[in-house]
């Protein structure tokens, strides 16, 4: 666990399954959401699911999640089996953290799926579908953008995906949301983590006896936590590792990586806009498993590229904030001694210490919304020889310098800056 720099939860998980806050073995995060998918087959199933054979592969995906080394082989396992579920499901991942983990799970199913991420951005040209609030979080408002606002409006089970459980206000949030407006019967709550109290769980209850619906509720893991003390409330920019740390280059590299861009648009804080066009098929405007291929050809192209590129036998690939799953099936494309995490919005108190989840902490504005602060935790200088941060569209250059700026102090060979899209692909160092 760590200190979460917020009035309204003092602590937060920090996992070594997400890649997050902890750089991992890309496999593990992938593994994570297809374990969640094995678990929601065999409920939807129920006594027509093949039990024996259901059990192996959990029996396999658990003892990846366990030992990262055999993370790999249990995903592709499960990738073969061709699962498909008994209706059509709608998947809906929670941003920021679980953006990656809800489209992993859905990624695992052959047919009947789709899937969307809530976001926090910005989209002037498009109007919500959905929208709710996480009650504790330092970033409230969720948004949910669906180029096909058919995909919410049948009678499907909509599963809710998040890395973790605590009390259950935020799934209950949308639950009320989505109800009001695509009204079903079937709502699947799904996380790698449930704490929910005996008075969390029976909130659920009390929402199903209202609204007329079933909830049902998935998880690897579920337990009762307590916390007690109080908040760190001044967060630390950093732990100072910097201060001798050496600077290496920063090479930018365009990638065309053949993927469909929606023209579409974002607003910061300060109400300027950024008119580069976003990847169509990242999660956040909805896709179905007939698209699945397509991004599975892209994130070969992508990873193929990098490739070529790397000149290091350690190397970490980097997300950015709701942009997780790309990058993560990217890293897994890119053979051994590849890591990866992403950065994140989540203001984490830093302490060396062994017996706790944070060691380091480095705080910059985002490039996406500069009155957003972003961190990069847990990476130590000369940790990674080249690190390959993958934006998903393009942003001015003084954006990104903050960023870039931190990552070639950590990086011991190279810092290579992929922004993804359709032009003409060029390298060429930064200013």
């Amino acid at each position: 666990m760590a200190a979460r720099i917020n009035k309204k939860r003092s602590f937060l998980f920090v996992s070594r399954v997400l890649g997050k806050h902890i750089p991992v073995n890309p496999y593990t995060p992938l593994l994570g959401g297809a374990a969640l998918a094995l678990l929601l087959y065999r409920e939807m199933n129920g006594g027509a699911a093949d039990t024996d054979s259901m059990e192996k592969l959990l029996e396999q995906a658990v003892d990846g999640l366990i030992d990262p080394s055999r993370a790999e082989e249990a995903y592709r396992a499960l990738l073969s089996a061709r699962l498909v579920l008994p209706r059509p499901v709608v998947f809906i991942g929670f941003a920021e953290t679980a953006t990656a983990l809800g489209h992993s799970m859905y990624n695992i199913f052959a047919d009947h799926a789709s899937y969307i991420h809530t976001t926090r951005e910005d989209i002037p040209e498009m109007e919500p579908v959905v929208s709710f609030e996480e009650e504790h979080s330092h970033a409230v408002d969720h948004l949910v953008y669906a180029l096909n606002t058919g995909m919410l409006s049948g009678e499907e089970p909509v599963v809710l995906v998040d890395d973790e459980i605590t009390t259950g206000n935020t799934a209950i949030n949308t639950i009320r949301d989505i109800q009001s407006k695509f009204p079903r019967r079937e709502y699947v709550v799904a996380s790698l983590l449930d704490w929910r109290s005996e008075r969390n769980i029976q909130a659920y209850r009390e929402l199903e006896e209202e609204l007329g619906i079933r909830i049902t509720a998935l998880s690897l893991l579920q337990g009762s936590i307590e916390v007690t003390g109080t908040p760190l409330l001044d967060a630390a920019a950093g732990n100072g590792q910097l201060a001798c740390a050496s600077e290496v280059p920063v090479v930018t590299t365009y990638v065309a990586d053949g993927l469909e861009r929606l023209e579409v648009s974002s607003a910061d804080s300060y109400g300027e806009v950024n008119h580069s066009p976003y990847l169509k098929l990242s999660g956040r405007f909805g896709m179905e498993s007939c698209d699945n291929q397509l991004l599975d050809e892209g994130a070969a192209r992508i990873a193929a590229r990098l490739c070529k590129l790397r000149e290091s036998s350690n190397a970490l690939v980097m997300g950015v904030g709701e942009f997780m799953y790309l990058p993560m099936r990217v890293a897994a494309e890119m053979g051994e001694g590849i890591s990866y995490q992403s950065s994140t919005r989540s203001p984490i108190y830093p302490e060396a210490r062994p017996d706790y989840g944070v060691h380091s902490a480095e705080a910059y504005p985002s490039a996406g919304d500069p009155a957003i602060r972003n961190y990069i935790y847990n990476i130590a200088p000369g940790q990674y020889g080249d690190i390959f941060v993958l934006l998903e569209r393009d942003v001015p250059r003084s954006r990104i310098e903050p960023m870039t700026d931190v990552l070639k102090s950590l990086a011991g060979n190279k810092v290579h800056l992929i922004i993804l899209g359709a032009r003409q692909e060029t390298e060429a160092a930064c200013p």
